[in-house]
């Protein structure tokens, strides 16, 4: 069954009739043309498919795009500067500390992080491990990806005092929703 929904994706508004059984990851790269999130596993796994749905990190390859009606979505492609193309400080971070090898994960950490990084602005080693235990990289960049995520928080702290609510509790998007929790970062 069609259903028209609107949503936000990068700062651009669209108006788009979809079956209401498509998942939010095909309908990005499929109609927008927006190409950051990945499909990994289709299973909300590996992490390669996330984005930002009202600030919050979630799996685009198993949410359906009709739950993201009147949404605001972010992906890769959303973070730099538009006028500038200064890159957001995660992304950033992960060109400091050479934080990717193949690039196939790259999307899915970066957006965790930045989920992260909003919530908690000086997250120990630990706690940066945690919030990417979910998110599965292949090639073994592992050590380079938490320290990219390390690098990028001190940039981020670097651009903005610390905010209200700081250290408050991250959720990854629904941990519960996967099978199973594959290697760790």
């Amino acid at each position: 069954m069609n259903r028209s929904i609107e949503v936000t994706v990068n700062g651009a508004h669209h108006a788009l009739t979809i079956d209401e059984r498509r998942t939010l990851l095909d309908v990005l790269r499929s109609d927008l043309r927006v190409t950051g999130p990945k499909y990994g596993c289709g299973l909300a796994q590996c992490g390669a498919c996330t984005v930002l749905v009202g600030g919050a990190p979630a799996r685009s390859c198993v949410m359906r795009a009709a739950k993201a009606n009147g949404a605001e979505i972010v992906t890769l492609e959303g973070l730099s500067d538009p006028v500038s193309g200064t890159l957001h400080p995660v992304q950033q971070g992960f060109v400091d500390a050479a934080g990717a090898q193949c690039g196939y994960c790259l999307s899915g950490m970066v957006m965790t992080a930045v989920a992260l990084l909003e919530n908690e602005s000086d997250p120990s080693e630990a706690r940066v491990r945690d919030a990417l235990k979910h998110n599965l990289c292949r090639c073994g960049t592992h050590k380079e990806i938490i320290a990219s995520v390390m690098r990028a928080s001190e940039l981020m702290r670097r651009e903005r005092p610390a905010k209200a609510g700081d250290g408050e509790p991250f959720s990854d998007g629904g941990a519960d929703a996967r099978r199973s929790e594959g290697p760790r970062a």
